[in-house]
């Protein structure tokens, strides 16, 4: 069928939106791809629906190749099944919960284990029923604090989500993998540029876990990797390359000092030099030579809220990603004045190892900081420090905590060379589960020999409708977006561009040929000026442009390439099907 635009439901807008910030956000929406209706809110019109369903047939396709079926939970679900996993606490502000008018509890699903765990426990119980790969396309909701970037981080949105199930690890495994390459060909075949880096679990449990990240610079995901070797994380996965151990005999006792006005990194540093420290002779003191204690406090899902240090080299800042993740199920808060003030042992500036042992503070330490490393840190009392404070002498922490940032330059945890960092969008993630959410179920199933065995899961998403902001921000240009031909609304965007009724109706007869060559075509038969129809086209971002215009008159219809910006001409046969044969070769590539 050919779509007329005369007939669309479609309005282009000329101007950006004013609360766009990126230009996958401002394109959608300039090309009427979809619209907003409130914070992280968005409806899908004709056009930006197309796209998506593409999406999403693609996703399917690789889906039901490695054996996957597709099943649908509803949206709306009660609290006890969330209860059970404490994922119902665990998810804390981002759940949307809400009561029937009972009083009962429920959510609005951010995600379905529970559901998928559930439903195979009442369904299966012999080992003959598996593997098993089930999966949905469904809507999510989370509560965001902040919406964004139109579509990328909405309150609602599109998710396909597949679990496996296997009677043991070299199932899950083959599950895993199977998955992984599904993964791979989808963003392939969607035109995506992306890596895939190692990656935390985070409130979902489970072991090895990896990302697909689409490369970006509006991505809100920072990763490193080495370019020696080939490893790739995610800032939060990335654990650092400890240093070996120093020896701590001989090393000088440490001592003491008078350090006014130094509450700071910096203003500890510059102390630190003007005071002819004995143990820094004919080097300079600089921020990596301190210790800075920061204080938190923590609660466990349910639990009190208690404090916590954190001992990381002066020059790192704490990664609150990475922080997160590191403390991840607890939820944490940096103290403030209240807080000192409620435990005056905490000096505010000086605090160092000696009052948190003392007082019975758990103290986690940055892994740099090995036994036998000397420090300068606080001494626990207005305007003073100790200098070379000794880890493993001295102090030691009650386990290491990954928090501080990653920096380029740093060392690859697999020894290779240095990390150097990019920032991506995530647009997949894979888990192995293991038997969290079985095991909160009592998933059972008899095995070979007649005895129960626990079923293992798998847990792989995507974000489907993200994809479609995700191709945008990576396939557009200063005109407008520009559709790989595989998501593109219509294959071939034919364009009136002369008033000359034979024009016109060549135009539409062509359009017809091609429609009957199995070409989705959208056909411009507006009334508006040549130039509102090339601005809107280039817009519209269909990859292929068929120029019917002043040309058509002498033979020719013009072929205009979205992604080369190549022009090229195409001669009128008397027979229109042998020209839309021609044109269908080209687009066909």
């Amino acid at each position: 069928m050919i779509t007329r635009m005369s007939e669309l439901f479609l309005r282009t807008l000329r101007d950006d939106p004013a609360d766009a910030e990126v230009p996958s956000h401002k394109l959608l929406i300039r090309a009427g791809y979809v619209r907003p209706i409130g914070p992280g809110l968005y409806s899908w019109l004709p056009l930006g629906l197309r796209v998506f369903r593409k999406i999403e047939n693609v996703i399917r396709e690789e889906m039901n190749a490695i054996g996957g079926q597709e099943i649908l939970f509803p949206a709306l679900l009660p609290r006890a099944p969330y209860e059970a996993t404490n994922r119902w606490t665990e998810y804390g502000d981002g759940l949307f919960r809400l009561k029937d008018r009972r009083g009962n509890d429920y959510l609005l699903g951010p995600t379905h284990e529970e559901l998928f765990a559930l439903t195979v426990k009442g369904e299966y119980s012999s080992y003959k029923d598996f593997p098993l790969r089930l999966y949905q396309i469904q809507t999510k909701y989370r509560d965001e604090a902040r919406p964004r970037a139109g579509i990328l981080r909405g309150r609602e949105f599109v998710m396909k989500d597949s679990y496996s199930f296997d009677v043991d690890e070299g199932g899950l495994k083959d599950a895993y993998h199977a998955h992984r390459e599904a993964y791979q060909r989808i963003f392939a075949r969607l035109g995506i540029d992306y890596v895939i880096v190692s990656a935390v679990s985070g409130a979902m449990g489970g072991s090895a876990s990896e990302e697909f990240l689409a490369e970006s610079e509006i991505g809100e995901d920072t990763f490193v990797r080495c370019l020696q070797s080939g490893y790739a994380a995610n800032v939060e996965a990335v654990l650092t390359r400890v240093p070996e151990s120093q020896p701590i005999d001989g090393l000088p006792d440490a001592v003491v000092h008078e350090t006014p006005d130094a509450p700071t990194i910096a203003t500890l540093v510059d102390w630190a030099n003007s005071a002819d420290l004995p143990s820094f002779a004919g080097r300079t003191v600089t921020a990596a030579d301190t210790l800075k204690n920061v204080l938190l406090k923590v609660r466990q899902p349910g639990g009190e809220w208690e404090l916590l240090a954190v001992g990381v080299p002066g020059d790192r800042e704490v990664d609150e990603k990475r922080l997160g993740a590191a403390l991840e199920p607890a939820e944490y808060a940096l103290l403030d004045d209240a807080d000192f003030a409620a435990n005056p042992f905490l000096v505010k500036g000086y605090v160092g190892p000696k009052a948190l042992r003392d007082n019975g503070i758990r103290y986690l330490l940055d892994p740099r900081i090995v036994d036998g490393t000397a420090w300068i840190t606080g001494a626990d009392a207005p305007n003073q420090h100790v200098v070379d404070l000794v880890a493993g002498r001295d102090f030691h922490g009650d386990g290491t905590i990954e928090a501080a940032e990653v920096r380029d330059g740093d060392p690859s945890p697999d020894g290779a060379g240095p990390l150097v960092s990019a920032r991506g969008i995530e647009i997949g993630h894979i888990f192995q589960l293991g038997r969290k959410y079985t095991d909160a179920f009592t998933v059972d199933v008899l095995g070979e020999d007649g005895k129960p065995v626990r079923l293992t899961m798998g847990s792989y998403g995507i974000g489907v409708s993200r994809l479609v902001a995700v191709i945008a921000e990576q396939q557009h240009d200063d005109l407008g977006l520009r559709w790989p031909a595989a998501v593109s609304p219509f294959d071939a965007h034919v364009v009136i561009a002369n008033k000359d009724d034979d024009a016109r109706s060549g135009a539409t007869e062509l359009a017809r040929a091609l429609d009957g060559l199995g070409l989705e075509v959208l056909l411009d038969d507006r009334k508006s000026s040549p130039g509102v129809k090339f601005k809107d086209a280039e817009l519209l971002g269909v990859p292929w442009i068929v120029v019917v215009g002043r040309g058509w008159g002498s033979g020719v219809v013009e072929l205009r390439n979205r992604f080369t910006g190549e022009n090229r001409e195409i001669a009128v046969s008397d027979d229109i099907a042998t020209t839309a044969a021609e044109i269908a070769a080209n687009l066909r590539g």
